[in-house]
């Protein structure tokens, strides 16, 4: 019974839905902002160990790249935000938002990168050859040809960090900020909730929505680029 009367105080108390909004917008902006980021930090990456194989003047760029994945890779993005927020970034009055954004998206430039480097390489280099062939520069094959081909090719991979971002965002209330989790903490330490189990089950529901939505459009996008390929 008080599971029913808790959903009802939650959902019928301007305050409380007001923190679950905070919340909620909190943890939105710092996922789109960090996967941007990480699209645009991963796709360098990857283009940059490739071309490495092929070009040793940038062999020193391949190896600051391997350090990057690995440190990123190998250490926990809880301390990773720790290290930005409290270190690198311990400036007064620097918005700790910027800084989760920044964390997150370096985090996940690293294994959207290794996802991208294995689409890339999956393309058949004879359709470089044939690119070349045309007179199409190298830079050229790669925009028009290669990266397309290989951003079909992981739009799955893709798609799922994009999802497992979205999740690792609850800890960011470890640096201070308000996003989903920590505002059912807040509502749950209300005078008027029995126990915290309401507010995150709230917290749960607006997470599954988000998720079943970027789901649905990436599935969406698998669908059209699948219709290209017949046409």
């Amino acid at each position: 019974m008080n599971f029913f009367k808790d959903m009802f105080t939650i959902f019928s108390n301007e305050s409380y839905m007001q923190i679950f909004w905070k919340g909620l917008g909190t943890t939105l902006s710092v996922a789109l902002g960090a996967s941007i980021i990480g699209l645009v930090l991963g796709l360098i990456v990857a283009v940059v160990k490739i071309a490495s194989a092929k070009n040793k003047k940038i062999k020193f760029l391949e190896i600051l790249c391997d350090i990057y994945v690995g440190v990123i890779r190998g250490t926990p993005v809880a301390l990773q935000l720790f290290i930005m927020a409290f270190v690198i970034f311990a400036i007064r009055g620097f918005p700790l938002e910027v800084t989760a954004i920044i964390t997150f998206g370096i985090n996940s430039g690293a294994y959207v990168a290794e996802s991208l480097r294995a689409g890339i390489q999956s393309v058949d280099y004879g359709q470089t050859e044939a690119g070349r062939s045309l007179g199409l520069s190298g830079m050229q094959v790669y925009q028009s040809i290669v990266i397309p081909q290989a951003i079909k090719n992981v739009i799955p991979t893709i798609g799922n960090e994009l999802i497992a971002l979205l999740k690792e965002t609850s800890i960011v209330s470890m640096v201070g900020l308000i996003d989903l989790t920590f505002a059912a903490k807040i509502v749950g330490a209300g005078d008027k909730m029995a126990d915290y189990f309401v507010p995150m089950m709230v917290a749960a529901i607006f997470y599954l929505v988000i998720v079943y939505a970027l789901t649905f459009v990436i599935k969406a996008i698998e669908r059209r680029m699948r219709k290209s390929e017949r046409r």
